[in-house]
């Protein structure tokens, strides 16, 4: 299927229609169990998860992580390290006498991870291709380890149209740069188009904690658009190449803001059709560094863009502390 750009804003609509008929298909586990769509993994005598320097035959998944109820993911190992530390207070879980948190993935050199009770934190780089790389072998770790009913949370940073810095956006569907709702994946040579859908009852239930436990940082529910690139596909005016003028980016901003589109990354699209595809419950919470309509440069002071950043780990904090009994 190809289309115009303007095409696709026109019928962004129909494709969501048909998007999010097909995912009653996809979204469905009898028994909550993670869904593997890979018929070979069986016949295979060790799965290596070799980004995670992990192995369903060198380990016990089944024992290391089989109590995982929540997988929280974000662009760098820092930011998660954090987040790790964060939850583990918050939770309130205790580490025996001299030990402290522990990256279980430190030797792949490639993505961080660390355990916290059900709580699993793991880094996921920038962009769709590192994402989909870790995807892939997260959605395997907890297939092995037998996993039940897990949700699957992005916490991030994005550009806001229309809305200031600092502000949380919660995404209720995700599309690319062309406005449409679905992944397209290049398999075998032949295109492959999956939907992109995140769980909307998960979106609002995150809206409305936002408001009852967060009351003074703005919060926003809509579409978000994910984008393969972070210059032109995003329509700055900084970046090393530009062939469009400050006016042909205003306007195309504009457009898309009408359509909806209140936030712009590079995650989500993958991230919403690779958790549906596995029947898994994704949700997307990000903190926008600036508002695109008002200039493409984030110039915040670093202090600020840390408290700034720290914003949805409180959110999604308070989530999982609802969901295990402990607000």
């Amino acid at each position: 299927m190809t289309s115009h750009p303007g095409e696709a804003i026109v019928t962004i609509n129909k494709y969501e229609t048909l998007v999010e008929g097909l995912a009653v298909k996809e979204m469905s586990s009898e028994n909550g169990s993670v869904i593997l769509r890979n018929p070979h993994i069986a016949e295979m005598s060790e799965d290596v998860l070799y980004h995670l320097s992990l192995g369903s035959g060198s380990h016990d998944l089944q024992e290391m992580f089989g109590d995982v109820k929540f997988v929280c993911m974000g662009g760098t190992p820092r930011r998660m390290e954090s987040f790790a530390h964060y939850i583990r207070n918050e939770l309130n879980i205790k580490l025996p006498t001299g030990a402290d948190l522990y990256d279980i993935s430190r030797y792949s050199y490639r993505y961080s991870m660390f355990k916290i009770g059900p709580v699993l934190t793991i880094s996921h780089g920038m962009g769709i291709p590192s994402l989909s790389i870790l995807l892939h072998e997260v959605i395997k770790l907890l297939y092995h380890a037998k996993c039940k009913d897990v949700i699957f949370i992005r916490i991030g940073t994005c550009g806001g149209i229309g809305i200031p810095g600092g502000s949380l956006v919660i995404s209720e569907s995700a599309v690319d740069g062309m406005l449409r709702p679905y992944l397209e994946l290049h398999i075998l040579g032949k295109p492959v188009q999956r939907p992109a859908v995140l769980d909307k009852e998960l979106a609002k239930e995150l809206k409305s904690l936002s408001e009852e436990h967060l009351p003074h940082y703005k919060s926003v529910i809509g579409k978000t658009m994910c984008t393969y690139d972070f210059y032109e596909g995003q329509g700055r005016l900084d970046g090393a190449f530009c062939d469009y003028t400050e006016n042909d980016k205003l306007s195309y901003l504009k457009n898309i803001y009408e359509k909806g589109i209140c936030n712009i990354e590079m995650e989500s699209l993958a991230f919403a059709a690779m958790c549906n595809h596995a029947g898994i419950r994704g949700a997307v919470v990000c903190v926008t560094l600036l508002d695109r309509l008002k200039g493409d440069q984030v110039s915040t002071p670093k202090a600020t863009l840390e408290e700034w950043q720290h914003r949805p780990q409180e959110l999604v904090a308070v989530f999982i502390k609802k969901h295990l009994g402990l607000l």
